[in-house]
């Protein structure tokens, strides 16, 4: 089966991540669909996060970095009186801490601390790589690996609804930002602790989330271009 010439040629395609699926499972998902081996994404999304993810196939591949530099939008929840490791739910919360004493007025006033151009410690799992290895590495086996804060930019960061020990948000920042990161250190903030708990990608520079299409409906589409070939 030949390679679809569109997608030989190059497309920038718009898909919304399913929960659990890598970033690099979708990749692998549209060169099996479209046997087109140059396919690459322009920016990780965790399994656990869903949302808009880039991916772009032939002479498009070249555009990845640029695609990766624009500016994020995330919108998910916080819940604070307990953190985990890895400041996600791929480990389990720890920590306790009661929560009743947090007034609303304290939580919203609170994302000040966190708006604008600020250094942010990246977590401990995650892919960076210090000596030529992921710092996720040492992290599984205990070890802290000492890294240096990265400057990063959060144009907007807003608390959207209050459900305690719940808190959602809506986050607008640079590239490199690490949104599992801010729920940390915002929960370490109002001395309760916090983990990411859930997280959408809704906007990557001009491209939102209302363009992209799912995997399901990829996979019809891929179809019709088959027939329409052998027609």
């Amino acid at each position: 089966m030949q390679p679809i010439q569109e997608f030989l040629d190059g497309k920038v395609l718009l898909f919304d991540k399913p929960l659990r699926w890598t970033s690099f499972d979708v990749v692998k998902k549209v060169r099996i669909l479209t046997k087109v081996s140059k396919v690459g994404h322009a920016g990780t999304l965790d399994p656990l996060a869903t949302g808009l993810l880039i991916v772009c196939t032939g002479k498009f591949t070249k555009k990845i970095n640029e695609y990766m530099g624009m500016e994020k939008e995330y919108t998910g929840t916080f819940t604070l009186g307990s953190t985990t490791p890895t400041y996600d739910l791929e480990s389990s919360p720890e920590n306790f801490i009661d929560t009743s004493h947090l007034t609303e007025a304290g939580i919203h006033a609170t994302t000040q601390q966190f708006t604008g151009s600020i250094l942010q410690m990246p977590p401990q799992h995650s892919a960076i790589k210090k000596d030529g290895k992921p710092l996720y590495l040492s992290a599984r086996k205990g070890i802290e690996v000492k890294v240096e804060p990265r400057p990063v930019t959060i144009s907007e960061f807003v608390i959207t609804k209050i459900e305690m020990p719940v808190v959602h948000f809506k986050v607008v920042c640079s590239t490199g930002t690490y949104i599992r990161s801010l729920a940390n250190d915002f929960g370490a903030a109002l001395n309760v602790g916090g983990y990411m708990s859930s997280l959408c990608r809704t906007r990557i520079g001009e491209f939102s989330l209302e363009q992209a299409k799912n995997l399901v409906g990829f996979e019809e589409e891929i179809k019709r271009l088959r027939e329409e070939e052998e027609a």
